[in-house]
């Protein structure tokens, strides 16, 4: 039953047009050539997996930051947020979640709290696991007030071959940790910028889960972690 249930999963809503666009294509091939056809599934297939929006058990505690995606730790280091989220111009510890074509694309929230901005920026679409990205591509920017009042930024960010970033989060709306609030289509990555005394609990090439794995921990007073492949 467990294995089962891994299968078949959730479809985010968006993807329900592009399956349906891909099984009436794959309908044509069909008709045009058997073997054209049988691409055709494999292709509606990945469609309909690239959609996939399964559940999450998030942790719950005030202190914790939850990955906002599935996807590799691309990079942990120190960057300006987003000037348009008007988060000052001092750098920020930032953890950033590159998603390749087969992960979820869905987001979720790092934390429990308010959405104070949003802002998007139109822009290029360079390879997501570039420093340059966050600069040059196309992005969707949050800011969240905690509960004691510390801020984050979430910023979605398009990719090499994404071309759509959803985003349902407007200002006012509270959001939980682990709660959807967003997508982007076919790879790209998430960044977070943490505020001060949160400390990263993840490490560079580190897969996480959204909304299951912890990145961060407010009020710690561990040391960022180091790893080695094993």
């Amino acid at each position: 039953m467990d294995t089962i249930r891994s299968v078949l999963v959730p479809i985010h809503r968006e993807g329900h047009k592009f399956i349906a666009i891909f099984v009436a294509v794959t309908v044509v091939l069909f008709l045009i050539a058997e073997p054209l056809g049988w691409l055709g599934v494999v292709l509606t297939l990945w469609c309909t997996y690239f959609f996939r929006d399964p559940p999450r058990v998030t942790p719950v505690a005030e202190n914790l930051l939850i990955a906002p995606a599935d996807g590799v730790v691309q990079m942990i280091e120190r960057a300006v947020p987003p000037e348009e989220l008007g988060m000052g111009t001092d750098p920020r510890q930032r953890i950033s979640i590159f998603m390749n074509v087969f992960d979820v694309h869905v987001n979720r929230s790092p934390v429990d709290g308010t959405v104070t901005a949003t802002a998007y920026r139109p822009g290029s679409f360079l390879n997501a696991a570039l420093d340059k990205a966050s600069v040059d591509n196309e992005r969707q920017a949050l800011k969240i007030r905690l509960n004691n009042g510390k801020e984050i930024a979430v910023v979605q960010i398009a990719g090499l071959v994404a071309r759509r970033i959803l985003c349902d989060a407007r200002e006012g709306r509270e959001l939980k940790a682990g709660e959807r609030f967003g997508m982007i289509r076919f790879g790209s990555r998430v960044d977070v910028y943490l505020d001060e005394g949160m400390v990263p609990l993840v490490i560079v090439g580190q897969r996480t889960i959204g909304g299951e794995t912890v990145i961060a921990e407010d009020n710690s007073t561990a040391q960022p972690r180091v790893g080695e492949v094993r």
